[in-house]
């Protein structure tokens, strides 16, 4: 066993940052020496165990704050999984304890280990041949998650299903070559392959997928360079993980589920610093597909409690990922082994350029006031399995907030006989089938309007009906009702009546006598298309309805509970609002589900173009007037922003 001491932790920063590589490293060392863990132990997740809301409002600098780290350990051998608090300010181990009945996420490390199990299957190998397969290097293997769906040999066995792809070279898109027909169940406790399907053979798709500059053949040759240019430099500084920018107070963190996290976001409004978020993070991810045929049936995974978005962060690259003036942030995290990982450049932060901010021409004079508008950019991007997910957070001068996910990556696809089309997806080349999907994403926004107690409204515009007030039927107003216990605020988008939500401090009130507020309202979205009692709605009951809001409980994280891997389901979100608690100006947290439905098409293949989707939290009545009117003028190229000499865009 290692040896380890006791380490005193001393902080000059902040409650809420991440564990540093030293704190991730020592909370192993520390149950290793305490637990006597051996090789038959796997860390599925050590993050930090955040503070009370008390403990981090209070706080102030250069105060000795306790530091602690949360663990879940997987043993292998017994199949038994186990909850971890350490103590990083002490050096040991203050709970430890026993969680029955569920399986933790898997973890990247199994995913290398299972596509070596499943390559060198004798079975396997066989079954390869069969389909004039022999050089193994070429076969991709993607573990998917097994979900539950009542299968009694599977209780209880960590599993995942094994579908196969075949490439010719090494970087060659092996999804053009899907191994259609033949899947594997594995055991990833055991590392053994424990059932084999294999439905026959189905030709190879006669056209390769690949994608690099070399591949595709002539570049366009009209394409001039596009450069960012700040010469003095971007308009926000940083402190640890903390962003100071236009107005805008911004603390974040990352961890190996959620990936990017807000904490404290907050508005200097002549001089005082108000607040709007407490923390806000994506707390589930949901693919559901609609084909009902086997093994595609299965696939509803749940990236964020399945996986990990944080796990599976790329490392982003300047002039690719992202452009301009860039500063970048590193995530430690740690493998199934312990050890301790970083990834490069996993969060990045710039401006951009955002057309007009507000503009007004008079034109009796002639005299022009436009300004320009920019946004500061939160993001990173996390690649999982097939597909890649940006997340971007979007902070406006004039008080906005915006989150929106950029989806691009590979299909899932399977290779269908000559001549033959399916009705629950598209070809997107010869004998290449893509069936169709879903994305769903679950935000968990802990709101603190101007302070912690906020109500919640839902705001509907009505039609006013035709009489000697409303003469032309031209006449609507909004109505506004407030959402007093969690059972009322189940809610659900309708574009009749435009609806949308405010959260409002009542206490709180602004020039017109109004409580100040931020109303929450939608891009793109759908429903579900599962029914209601299917394998998949049982496990991800809050994607149901869009919307939500619950009291603030600090147990209540995940909309999909705390092990949605192989649950049976029946926990999170749609458990919790049974109680049917107060919501009305309390410390409330609002759920908002967002999806996007991907009816499949050639032009996805063989790389699909970035498809965008949001919500916007907006400022109603949290301001007394415009808050970016104070945004100076920009400078002109040229005299074409002038009229007559009468301008502010100079």
């Amino acid at each position: 066993m290692e040896k380890t001491s006791i380490v005193k932790v001393t902080r000059e920063n902040h409650p809420l940052d991440p564990l540093t590589a030293e704190e991730l490293k020592l909370t192993v060392q520390i149950l290793k020496r305490d637990k006597g863990l051996d090789d038959h132990y796997r860390f599925a997740n050590i993050s930090l165990l955040e503070p009370a809301k008390s403990i981090v409002l209070d706080y102030r600098d250069d105060e000795q704050i306790k530091r602690e780290a949360f663990c879940i350990i997987l043993h292998n051998q017994e199949g038994k999984t186990y909850e971890a608090v350490v103590s990083l300010t002490k050096g040991s181990i203050t709970s430890w304890k026993l969680i029955p009945g569920v399986q933790p996420s898997i973890m990247a490390d199994e995913f290398m280990e299972c596509q070596e199990v499943v390559k060198s299957h004798p079975e396997m190998i066989k079954a390869f041949a069969k389909r004039g397969l022999k050089d193994m290097d070429n076969i991709m293997v993607d573990p998917w998650s097994a979900g539950n769906f009542g299968i009694e040999e599977e209780v209880d066995v960590r599993i995942v299903r094994a579908l196969c792809y075949y490439r010719t070279s090494l970087y060659d898109n092996g999804y053009a070559r899907p191994i259609s027909g033949l899947f594997v169940l594995v055991d990833l406790n055991k590392m053994e392959v424990i059932k084999i399907v294999d439905k026959g053979v189905i030709p190879f798709p006669p056209l390769d997928g690949n994608y690099t500059p070399d591949q595709v053949g002539d570049m366009r040759q009209d394409v001039k360079p596009l450069e960012i240019v700040q010469p003095k430099g971007p308009s926000f500084t940083t402190e640890g993980h903390v962003i100071d920018w236009q107005k805008w107070n911004i603390r974040f963190g990352f961890n190996s589920r959620e990936g990017l996290v807000l904490h404290t976001v907050s508005y200097n409004d002549d001089g005082v610093q108000r607040p709007i978020l407490y923390r806000a993070s994506l707390s589930e991810m949901v693919v559901p597909y609609g084909d009902p045929t086997d093994p595609v049936n299965r696939n509803n995974a749940f990236d964020a409690g399945e996986y990990g978005i944080g796990m599976l962060a790329n490392s982003l690259e300047l002039g690719c990922d992202c452009l301009g003036e860039i500063k970048y942030f590193d995530a430690n995290l740690v493998d199934s082994k312990g050890n301790v990982i970083q990834i490069k450049n996993a969060i990045c932060l710039h401006e951009e350029d955002f057309g007009i901010g507000w503009k007004h021409t008079d034109w009796r004079t002639g005299h022009v006031e436009v300004r320009r508008s920019r946004r500061l950019v939160l993001s990173s991007i996390s690649t999982v399995g097939n597909y890649e997910y940006g997340f971007y957070w979007y902070f406006f001068q004039d008080g906005t907030i915006q989150f929106e996910v950029k989806l691009t990556g590979i299909l899932h696809t399977q290779a269908i006989e000559p001549d033959r089309k399916h009705l629950h997806g598209n070809l997107v080349a010869p004998q290449l089938f893509a069936a169709h999907h879903q994305h769903f994403f679950n935000m968990r926004l802990d709101m603190m309007v101007d302070g912690m107690n906020n109500s919640v409204y839902e705001v509907n515009t009505k039609s006013m009906e035709k009489g000697p007030d409303n003469p032309y039927g031209n006449g609507f107003y909004p109505v506004s009702t407030l959402l007093k216990n969690e059972f009322e605020a189940v809610r659900d988008l309708d574009l009749r009546t435009a609806r949308f939500w405010k959260i409002v401090n009542p206490s709180k009130k602004n020039i017109l006598g109004e409580p100040v507020g931020y109303k929450l309202f939608a891009g793109e979205n759908c429903f579900p298309f599962a029914h209601d009692d299917s394998p998949l709605l049982k496990r991800a009951g809050f994607l149901k309805h869009h919307f939500w809001v619950t009291p603030f409980d600090p147990e209540e994280q995940f909309a999909s509970g705390r092990y949605p891997n192989q649950h049976a389901g029946g926990e999170g979100l749609e458990d919790w609002v049974k109680a049917d608690r107060s919501i009305e100006n309390e410390d409330v947290v609002v759920w908002y589900n967002m999806g996007h439905h991907h009816i499949t098409r050639p032009e996805d293949w063989p790389v699909m173009p970035t498809a965008y989707i949001s919500f916007i939290l907006k400022p109603t009545g949290f301001f007394n007037r415009n808050p970016a009117l104070d945004v100076p003028p920009s400078k002109t190229k040229n005299s074409a922003c002038q009229m007559d000499g009468h301008s502010s865009c100079h």
